[in-house]
This record gives structure tokens, sequence and C-alpha cells, in this order.
């Protein structure tokens, strides 16, 4: 199904629409200035990552040989300057390569427009982790109800278009965004997966701090059965830290498979004996063979 991100349902959906026309510029309805960087500020809570890696060192490059070639997104901001919505990569690439300004689109969008721009030209990257997936599926599902949509499978499904992603998905993400900065850290670093995470978020701020300690103090690695018992029993009220401790510290017994072939085992019973004696037989030289060691 090709559906269009909810971005480009906010006024996005043309050249002159992206990039305005002579008209719509000269009237003051929108700008594509030269900004200073010094102006252009973070967008609030931005909650995608900016680090100087690898792929910035490519786009500081290209930067620096061919400028910016497509403007950022941005809005005047109270108090002078701008709020940078889309674009932030883009800025601090032209801040390594020596640029004292960058093109941007100035338009006059609403909060709640400019959270969904400033997501939904983020979410489709490879490299985003949980945690920013998390909160910014969180910022845009609010800026969603904001406008007026419902809450529901229908919006969900709409926050998470632009990534095509279920509205399954996306509501894990939303309940993920509930833990604590230093468990989703360990969501990021693999140290809790998932499905393990979503049923944490359901615990209270103090059911998740001992979760925490308990992770660093045992380094235990939380299946989905101890995560779902955690979730369960602080539910109820009965969560403790010692609790916690005994749940995760439990030690998990190793299923073990043994397989005796049938042509085997007929060599040492004769054609009459029948299942269940052969099995009582086999557990009394078992136990005999024990008691031995």
């Amino acid at each position: 199904m090709n559906k269009k991100g909810s971005a480009a349902k906010v006024k996005l959906n043309s050249f002159d629409d992206l990039f305005g026309s002579s008209e719509m510029q000269t009237a003051g309805a929108e700008q594509i200035i030269n900004a200073p960087l010094a102006e252009l500020h973070d967008f609030k809570n931005h909650p995608f990552r900016v680090v100087d890696d690898e792929k910035m060192e490519e786009t500081t490059e290209s930067i620096r040989q061919y400028g910016v070639l497509v403007p950022g997104i941005a809005r005047p901001r109270t108090g002078g300057g701008y709020e940078l919505i889309a674009g932030h990569r883009r800025k601090r690439g032209s801040q390594r390569a020596g640029k004292l300004e960058m093109p941007v689109i100035v338009r006059n969008y609403s909060d709640d427009e400019a959270t969904i721009i400033m997501v939904d030209s983020n979410i489709q990257r490879e490299d985003i982790l949980p945690s920013e997936k998390a909160k910014a599926y969180k910022m845009k599902y609010e800026a969603m109800k904001h406008q007026g949509k419902k809450s529901g499978k229908n919006t969900l499904d709409e926050v998470g278009e632009t990534a095509g992603e279920s509205a399954k998905t996306v509501q894990r993400y939303i309940w993920i965004s509930r833990l604590s900065d230093s468990l989703l850290d360990m969501v990021d670093a693999k140290k809790i997966g998932i499905m393990q995470a979503v049923d944490l978020s359901f615990l209270s701020e103090d059911a998740q701090q001992w979760v925490l300690v308990a992770i660093q103090e045992t380094n235990v690695v939380i299946t989905t059965q101890q995560s779902a018992m955690l979730k369960e029993s602080d539910k109820k009220g009965e969560l403790t830290f010692p609790m916690v401790r005994m749940m995760l510290e439990k030690e998990k017994t190793v299923e073990r498979k043994v397989v005796i072939k049938t042509e085997r085992i007929n060599n040492y019973f004769p054609a009459t004996y029948s299942r269940e004696e052969i099995e009582n037989i086999i557990y009394q030289l078992l136990e005999n063979w024990k008691s031995t060691q």
C-alpha cells in the first residue's frame, strides 16, 4: 500500500509548498534564508542523536565541497532566532565544515505540525536506536491527538506509516518510552529485549529502579517469563526489591532431551516385554547406578 507520510500532509505536497513560490516569499508567508548557525536552535526535546560518526564525516565532507544542497526547515523562535525542525545533522555538518550559516525554509508551523515534520523527517533512518524511536513515536502520537485525532489503532497506524510500521509495533514503542533513561540505555545496548522492555514499562518508577540495580549487580539477562512475572507482581502491589532479586537470580532449568533408539533397546529385552516393563527396569538400573556414584 502506497501511503504518503503524515509529514507530507502538513502542507508539503508540491515543489511550491516545500520551497515556496516567489509570491508567497514576497508576501512574507514563508522565507528561504541563509540562517546563521548561531541562530538555529535545536528542536525542543529532539529525540534523535546527532553524533560525530563515520556518516557525519561523510556529511561534513559533502557540505565542505558542495554546501547544504537541501535546505533545513525551521520556524521563528520566541526570544529570537529560529527553532530547527529538520536539519540537525546538516547543521552539525556545517559546523564541522567551518560554515557560518546554512539554508533553511522558515515557516510559522504550530507545535503539533512541527513535531510531526520533525519525527517523519528522521524516522526512516537506518541507525535509529529503540529509545529514539520510542520517544519520537510518543511525541508524534501526542501531537496527532492535539490535532483532534482520536486515540486508537487508526491513529497508531498513521503514526507508523512513514516508517512502514504497524499499529501494534508503534504501541509497543510508545509503552517503552515510559522506561527510565537508564533502562532505555540497556534496551539500546541490547541488554534488554524489546518484548521484555514492554513488560518493564508497566512497572512503577521504584520497581524499575529495583530492576536496574538487580541487572547491574548480577548482569542477568531478563527472559520474557521473568519480565511477565515482574509485571504481574507489581500490578498486584506485591513487588519488593528482594522479590526482584529472587525472580532474576532464579536458576534457569536446562531442558535436556535424551533419545534412546528402539533397535538398541530391543537387544536387551525379550519381545514379550511391554513398554512399561522396559521403562521400569531402566529406571531401576539408573537408581542402582546413581547410588554407587
